[in-house]
């Protein structure tokens, strides 16, 4: 019974005063996290919360079950929510705490959230947009010390689990059941990627052939568990990924005690104080304020072994210097997507070398033509896409076209292509080229320039503009808008961001602003962003890359 929900009450079974979630002065173990989820479930079901319609009678792109949405910070809670909803057949949705109101009311209405759970700091935000949101019938408040008052017929999270019973796993859980991812996609418009948790379990969250739960058990058992701190928010897929990863081979989830933004001190004050084994990070935007911290403090973290990077390049240099302070250290480099799960892996180390870009593939994953016709072989100088198939999504939640679109059938054969160009090198590695669209991805975010683009031509001064990405040491890549003033108007670069940050949330507004006398497009009038990245190059002088 590969189902999330069973996985994690089965290694409860067996470890259940083992540690299963540190999060300040919170130390729950696995038998406490199973009866706080069980109480959630509870609460969910008694509101008439679970699943309606079973997947055999649904599209890849239709849900069956309530969805219940985490608009959190990173601690217990988070966690605890998505197994609770799990527990009561609901699928969880991650909700991107940075969102203004706009994006907010959008990813509610898209996703049909029925429940949010979320801390107190949002609860004026919730205020302002819920008479917008009929949908969403029950509010659950979780205490986070900003002094917000509980909402009005809202339910206080730790009362609620109180009043709640403890009762056992229905006996309908699924492999069916869905586990419910948004992501950004091609279009800027948030998307809700569905898994099976049969398929994202393998594709994902195991990394291994199909197991049993009581291998699972056993495996738990014959180790005392890996004690793992996923630093990014838990919103992303990425983090909470990490989390259900160390679970299922009986670990402990670390959270640092800074959830609002990355406080390198106390991220190496919590691996030292909790003797965390592992870290994960995103990229280049989360290493170099590590760095610079280690050069600052002394720290033990002899017991740390691996550090793992997702969702943004982790530049050779930068692993270079962690490698220097943390000699011990082996660096995992993770290739995937919500849309396909675990794709590659390269591991760098202080006796094997470092390196960015190339990756070795797993099972099933491959490289397609441009025209989807065909396999590229090794050594081939042809640029292909990156796709997956076997485990993988069932598609987009309430999308037809985009499912079809990202999962293409290919000679008989389902895959999952989300847009990522590589190359086979001779060796059987992949050398990854990114992404075709014009996503920007700063400081482990995903920004798509149309997005910006419309935002700013709110003010009434833009004529025009186009928005790509430059380099930038610290974020990776910054957003970079080139404008096209309206003849005789002006306007300042905190006037543009003012006026696009009520449309986008702040990490997407852009850090550098280039002014042009005219915007050259194509004669389609698409934006030609070749142009725009080398014009903002040579304003810039930075090489191109």
């Amino acid at each position: 019974m590969m189902n999330l929900a069973r996985i994690h009450e089965a290694i409860a079974e067996a470890i259940p005063e083992r540690e299963c979630i540190v999060f300040r002065d919170r130390r729950l173990s696995w038998s406490e996290v199973t009866d706080r989820t069980r109480r959630l479930a509870d609460l969910l079901r008694s509101e008439g919360l679970g699943c309606h319609t079973e997947r055999g009678g649904l599209e890849g792109w239709e849900s069956g079950q309530d969805h219940v949405a985490l608009y959190l910070h990173n601690g217990n809670e988070y966690l605890e929510g998505m197994l609770g909803a799990f527990k009561a057949r609901c699928a969880p949705i991650n909700v991107n705490y940075r969102y203004v109101d706009e994006e907010l009311l959008y990813l509610f209405d898209n996703s049909d959230a029925r429940v949010v759970i979320y801390h107190a700091a949002f609860a004026p935000t919730l205020a302002r947009i819920r008479e917008k949101l009929p949908g969403l019938r029950l509010f659950i408040q979780v205490e986070d010390g900003s002094g917000q008052p509980l909402l009005d017929g809202a339910l206080e999270y730790e009362a609620a689990l109180a009043q709640a019973e403890p009762a056992p796993l229905p006996d309908d859980l699924s492999p069916d059941d869905l586990y419910i991812l948004y992501t950004g996609g091609t279009t800027g418009m948030p998307k809700g990627v569905l898994w099976r948790h049969e398929e994202v379990i393998y594709s994902a969250l195991t990394g291994g052939p199909p197991l049993s739960l009581e291998s699972m058990q056993k495996k738990a058992l014959s180790r005392p568990g890996i004690r793992s701190l996923p630093a990014p928010p838990f919103m992303h897929g990425a983090a909470h990924w990490v989390a259900f990863n160390m679970w299922h081979v009986g670990g402990t989830v670390l959270v640092q005690s800074e959830v609002e933004r990355l406080d390198a001190d106390d991220i190496w004050s919590t691996l030292e104080r909790e003797r965390g084994q592992s870290l994960a990070i995103v990229g280049d935007a989360f290493a170099r304020p590590l760095i610079d911290q280690l050069r600052k403090k002394d720290y033990d973290l002899s017991e740390l072994f691996l550090v793992t990077s997702g969702g943004a390049i982790f530049s050779a240099s930068l692993k270079e210097e962690l490698i220097e302070l943390l000699p011990q250290v082996r660096i995992l480099d993770t290739l995937g997507s919500s849309e396909s799960g675990a794709q590659g892996k390269h591991i760098s180390s202080r006796s094997a070398g470092v390196s960015t870009g190339q990756f070795e593939l797993g099972e099933d994953n491959v490289v397609l033509s441009d025209d989807l016709a065909h396999r590229v072989e090794p050594g081939s100088d042809e640029r292909g896409w990156l796709a997956r198939r076997g485990w993988m999504p069932l598609g987009y939640y309430k999308d037809e076209a985009k499912t079809q679109q990202t999962f293409p059938v290919v000679d008989g054969v389902r895959y999952a292509v989300p847009g990522d160009r590589a190359l086979m090198e001779s060796d059987g590695r992949l050398s990854l080229l990114g992404r075709d669209s014009v996503t920007i991805n700063s400081g482990g975010e995903k920004i798509f320039a149309e997005e910006v683009e419309l935002a700013l031509k709110n003010h009434s001064s833009v004529y025009d503009c186009v928005v790509c990405g430059t380099p930038s040491e610290r974020w990776g890549n910054q957003v970079t808008a080139i404008v096209q003033l309206r003849e005789g108007a002006e306007a300042s670069e905190d006037e543009l961001r003012s006026t696009a940050n009520e449309h986008i949330t702040r990490y997407k507004l852009p850090k550098v602003f280039i002014f042009v006398e005219a915007i050259v497009r194509a004669p389609s009038g698409k934006a030609d962003y070749r142009w725009a990245k080398q014009t903002a190059v040579e304003a810039l002088g930075d090489p191109v890359t």
